[in-house]
């Protein structure tokens, strides 16, 4: 008879394929090295824990690799992460190619026009329009001197070379990732998008990425343009700079009405995306001709004009964005009623959209202030610093000043919301854990009292993951300080000139919200640079390795529907792997597919994914599985419990999930399902964890608190597996 295959898929961070296998010598049986299936080298098999079941790995964890460099410089691209995976956390019950869908497009749309602003900012503002016309900040600068004797224009054209190096760095990684991941055949898109998991189209990101793409790619020149004209144009502007803004102008309308319109996966989009190409390259064209005809060099009294206004109504469209995303899905939440309550009050998507729209304003704030703060030879640009006799200081946007000043108050905010959130339900966790103690051990020695409370404590921590919904609010309360300044964005008006119009003591008050100010611009700057160093850290740390990789791939497992310049899905390419090498076992034997922690999510993809066929020859094994307790909760819409039901059912309930109290990560998967007549009931199996507060008679210590390991050293899971691979016949 066939012995039937268990393909055993790993969690984040991945692991090497001996020790998914728990043999030294293994061969690679199908895939490659970036994700491969393996097995037992032939004739060293030995004694299997499961007689009739041969286990064959799959390796996916080299997906999300890459050189360190590469991956530091992935960093970069981390709001647009955080702004594509918003939209799959949306309420389920709309569809997909709604307002919501369409209001996170333009809010990833003004992350990359935030992204060319800030280039636009340092290199052809602080460096090119101010620093570079003052002569005591040129002077023993080599680098910089000789930009002072260049024309203005010239200068400003030379300078803006920057920005489209920028724009096509973060367009180069993006991709370099996408190749290193392989490829796999997908099907051909047929002008439709896909609805769920389960369609054909789901993974088949590269015609919707590419264009969209180039629509950004096109909002970043219309902010580049922009930025040449408005640097390089007389104190009176001209016709032509009005007409050359005004094309500006209706290249970013023609964007905005792209990115609302939504049907990018229709054939006639790719008409309208290569005519908006063309106009993008010739107006870029006709911008750097207008920058340089000789003219009246403007005076450099301040900012270049515009971009103070420019980057109050970027913060005005995104603080909008926000407050619009909040209300739809409050709105759609009210329409759906689920049995297990979400995660962050199911508002995961405008919380995760508020993120992504921080840490873009901290890296701008950090980039511009600390560009400045350089050119001003160490001294923090602010309106009460004594300036150097013919040396007013360099001037940033005021939005920037603001982002300085709210970064302060936002990181207090949320590190109150996250310890208050682990105090306020610190007793409830222990009281549930020690409910959960009594009942797995009703005896206790008086050697195993100690041993007790460390149980207690390692259940009472697991639960943690599920008390951080105030951190919401945190992100909430941190927008509306952002969305409190709009006003005085628009108007210039930064924090010291406030303070001093609101003072008695005006010197006083502006002094204060200078220092405040400082410590704001220093405190996102560590931040940012704490974020590269964790980073380095982390990665030339084997041990430690696992905890930044978890998070990171947990980020990049969605399709690119949303931001291009997003790291690539390895989802794309492991999903429909795993599914195919899965037909194409059923063809010969049964398949028990068994994943570990986030491997469980990638089988379930699989599973949704295969054709019917396949389906009668499988069954489902998943351990620390995610799928309920973060995935069901977080994104309903994609994972819900109406898909897992779904699941179960395609499997005729060929499904066993194991899972232990002290697990932070895994959970059961239908905790509701308690009727004896509903299949869903007999699908979680519960594992005591640790199995015993006492040495067993063969060992000198107690045995060991699992936790989030995998199960398939265990005797439950080598039963459930043997009783599945029974079930197939």
């Amino acid at each position: 008879m066939t012995e039937k295959v268990e393909v055993r898929v790993h969690g984040v961070a991945g692991a090497r394929a001996e020790t998914i296998l728990d043999h030294p010598v293994v061969v690679r049986v199908a895939g490659d090295r970036r994700a491969g299936f393996y097995r037992i080298r032939p004739g060293l098999e030995g004694r299997k824990d499961v007689p009739g079941i041969t286990v064959e790995a799959y390796r996916w964890g080299d997906l999300t690799g890459g050189a360190p460099l590469l991956k530091l410089l992935t960093l970069l691209l981390l709001p647009f992460m955080l702004s594509n995976v918003a939209v799959w956390m949306r309420p389920a019950g709309p569809s997909r190619h709604g307002v919501l869908t369409a209001m996170c497009r333009l809010l990833a749309g003004t992350l990359t026009a935030a992204y060319a602003l800030s280039m636009v900012s340092v290199a052809m503002d602080l460096v090119g329009y101010q620093c570079a016309a003052r002569a005591y900040c040129t002077s023993d600068r080599p680098l910089l001197s000789w930009l002072g004797s260049l024309p203005h224009g010239v200068r400003i054209v030379l300078l803006a070379v920057l920005p489209f190096l920028a724009i096509r760095l973060i367009w180069w990684i993006g991709s370099r990732r996408a190749r290193n991941m392989g490829d796999i055949h997908q099907p051909v898109t047929d002008g439709r998008a896909a609805d769920g998991l389960s369609d054909p189209l789901f993974w088949d990101d590269d015609h919707l990425a590419g264009r969209l793409r180039w629509i950004h790619f096109a909002i970043a020149t219309a902010i580049i343009d922009a930025g040449l004209v408005a640097g390089t144009m007389s104190p009176s502007p001209d016709n032509a700079a009005l007409l050359l803004l005004g094309a500006c102008g209706l290249l970013l309308l023609s964007c905005t009405a792209l990115l609302i319109w939504g049907r990018l996966h229709h054939p006639a989009t790719r008409r309208l995306v290569r005519a908006l190409r063309l106009a993008s390259i010739a107006l870029t064209v006709l911008t750097l001709s207008y920058a340089l005809v000789p003219r009246v060099a403007p005076l450099p009294h301040g900012n270049m004009p515009g971009i103070d206004g420019a980057t109050a109504a970027l913060a005005t469209s995104q603080g909008l964005l926000l407050l619009g995303l909040a209300a739809l899905t409050v709105r759609y939440r009210r329409r759906t009623r689920t049995e297990t309550p979400p995660i962050l009050l199911g508002m995961g998507t405008p919380a995760l959209a508020a993120a992504a729209v921080i840490v873009a304003a901290a890296y701008s704030a950090t980039f511009v202030y600390r560009a400045a703060d350089l050119l001003d030879r160490g001294a923090i640009p602010n309106p009460v610093r004594a300036p150097l006799p013919g040396a007013p200081p360099l001037a940033p946007p005021a939005a920037d000043w603001w982002a300085a000043t709210a970064a302060v108050v936002g990181l207090l905010i949320a590190a109150a919301a996250m310890a208050s959130s682990l105090l306020l339900t610190r007793r409830r966790r222990r009281r549930d854990a020690e409910r959960i103690v009594r009942r797995d051990f009703p005896e206790v020695p008086p050697e195993a009292r100690s041993r007790l409370v460390t149980v207690e404590l390692a259940i009472a921590r697991s639960q943690a993951t599920e008390v951080f919904g105030p951190t919401l609010v945190a992100l909430l309360l941190i927008s509306s300080v952002g969305l409190g300044t709009i006003v005085l964005d628009l108007i210039g008006t930064g924090p010291t000139q406030l303070a001093a119009e609101l003072s008695n003591d005006k010197s006083q008050a502006a002094r204060i919200a200078a220092y405040l100010t400082d410590a704001g611009i220093y405190l996102i700057g560590a931040v940012v640079v704490g974020l590269v160093v964790f980073s380095v850290t982390v990665y030339r740390n084997p041990d430690k390795r696992g905890t930044l990789a978890a998070l990171w791939d947990l980020g990049t497992f969605w399709p690119r529907t949303i931001h291009p310049f997003a790291p690539p899905s390895y989802g794309k390419r492991a999903v429909p792997e795993l599914a195919r090498r899965v037909t194409a076992l059923t063809r010969r034997t049964g398949v028990v597919i068994s994943g570990h922690s986030h491997g469980s999510v990638l089988a379930a993809a699989a599973v949704l994914r295969l054709p019917p066929e396949a389906l009668g020859r499988v069954a489902l094994l998943t351990h620390g599985c995610p799928l309920q307790r973060l995935y069901a909760r977080v994104c309903p819409a994609y994972l819900g419990e109406h898909v897992l039901r779904d699941l179960g059912d395609r499997l005729d309930w060929r499904w066993r999930n194991l899972w232990r109290d002290t697990d932070s990560v895994g959970g059961p998967v239908f905790p509701a399902y308690h009727r004896a007549d509903d299949p869903a009931g007999a699908v979680d199996i519960r594992i005591r964890d640790p199995r015993d507060l006492v040495p067993e008679p063969d060992d000198t210590v107690p045995p060991p608190i699992e936790g989030h390991q995998p199960y398939h050293n265990q005797k439950a899971f080598r039963d459930a597996l043997r009783e599945l691979a029974a079930q197939l016949g």
